[in-house]
């Protein structure tokens, strides 16, 4: 598995290959040709690590997902990562604190998001080991940032970033879908308007 990843991709299951290329393809659109990406060796997980910032290339298909909603066929979320750690609590709590001390304002409200796989490590100690280092308000329904924590094994990657950068396919088709028959709405009330 690649290990310096910036990226966690999420696709469906004995299509990870589909994905990677989905990927390759993607990146090579926005102009990244060093795209590299793996398998991570867990079903319907790819791991991949983009010339470009990671944030760049999520909000980048963020937005292409809103304009085309089928776009992608194969990836199903994509989560950037700054820093990949060992994953032991203190270098990831490290990471952590790290990040949210220049990504994250005083006043912002956060939330602690932690997969762990192929790892003894529990989700509720890597919360609380970040959780009880931090003086900003916790927020589980809205936060304005949210703490990543993914484990792979001995590594994790941790990045601190708004929550629409956590980008999922699914949520926003459903987005789309509401845009369009909200402006459908609007039209046929204009139309209406002049009858």
């Amino acid at each position: 598995m690649l290990r310096d990843f910036n990226l966690v991709v999420s696709t469906y299951r004995n299509r990870e290959n589909d994905c990677i290329a989905e990927l390759w393809y993607f990146a090579r659109e926005l102009g990244d040709k060093q795209l590299d990406a793996s398998r991570t060796g867990l079903p319907a997980l790819v791991v991949a690590r983009t010339s470009l910032d990671p944030e760049y290339f999520a909000s980048k298909a963020r937005e292409k997902v809103l304009e085309n909603p089928w776009y992608f066929r194969y990836i199903l979320k994509i989560v950037p990562i700054h820093v990949v750690v060992e994953s032991t609590l203190e270098e990831i709590s490290r990471a952590a604190l790290t990040l949210a001390a220049s990504r994250m304002l005083p006043e912002e409200t956060y939330k602690v998001e932690a997969k762990i796989r192929l790892s003894d490590l529990s989700r509720e100690s890597v919360i609380d080991a970040i959780a009880s280092q931090l003086k900003n308000k916790v927020d589980l329904t809205n936060p304005q940032k949210l703490i990543v924590v993914e484990v792979f094994g001995e590594v994790a990657g941790v990045a601190v970033i708004p929550p629409d950068l956590v980008v999922s396919m699914e949520r926003l088709r459903r987005e789309a879908r509401r845009a369009h028959a909200h402006s459908l709405g609007g039209e046929a009330e204009e139309s209406g308007a002049g009858a």
